[in-house]
């Protein structure tokens, strides 16, 4: 296996509004992330980080440029391997946890697992130990809605973790919450990141925050360089 888990080629997203209102959000971009290299990206509001984050997570597909995951090419592949990939190798966590409302906190960590083939009773004792991981061990049965804003990132923290991925992509883990509750959810994001080995890109605002990872990196007139 490749070490290196991600790596970013010359990408380059343009939006076609009509040729007045093209708009390139990347251009020309590359990066690789090492095998258990944990990089903070920076970027200006608006500079495209979530677009990047969406292309190297292999959720959108660039106007020109390559995605390799794990030696490998995925940006071109057919949905049915990006699908695949994105299921075995990469967990996402977003700004906001986008947890199912109507499941519990265990139910919301397996069902990743049982997509990808996992029996019930399996994904759920993973589910729970990564629970209690997170410090969330009496709250297994709750759902989203009885669960703090912290509390359910944390659950995001885990269902992105749950089957096992290489490589982690975190949009603005901790950007929706209060500075105290922030800390203490990135405290616990990295000390998991960490203990897995798992290499990880996250994207952030906070500078603090950047500057406790491996190294950061910022994104700017749409290319990636040392911050």
């Amino acid at each position: 296996m490749s070490s290196v888990v991600l790596e970013l080629r010359d990408l380059s997203k343009t939006y076609f509004e009509g040729k007045p209102n093209e708009i390139k959000v990347l251009d020309g971009a590359s990066f690789k992330l090492e095998a258990g290299e944990v990089v903070g990206l920076i970027a200006p509001s608006g500079a495209g980080k979530s677009t990047l984050l969406q292309i190297a997570g292999l959720l959108d597909t660039p106007t020109s440029g390559e995605v390799w995951i794990d030696g490998k090419e995925a940006a071109q592949a057919k949905d049915r391997e990006r699908t695949r990939l994105r299921r075995e190798r990469i967990g996402f966590i977003y700004q906001f946890h986008h947890l199912l409302p109507e499941f519990s906190a265990v139910e919301n960590i397996a069902l990743p697992q049982r997509a990808n083939g996992v029996s019930k009773v399996d994904a759920d004792i993973r589910a729970k130990a990564l629970l209690e991981r997170v410090g969330l061990a009496a709250r297994y049965d709750h759902r989203p809605a009885e669960l703090s804003g912290g509390e359910q990132q944390r659950v995001a923290f885990c269902r992105a973790l749950a089957n096992g991925p290489r490589l982690l992509l975190a949009d603005e883990p901790t950007g929706n919450l209060d500075p105290e509750t922030s800390e203490t959810v990135f405290t616990v994001l990295m000390d998991l990141v960490r203990e897995t080995g798992l290499s990880a890109l996250i994207a952030t605002h906070n500078h603090e925050l950047a500057a406790r990872m491996d190294r950061v990196v910022r994104l700017s007139a749409g290319k990636v360089g040392a911050a």
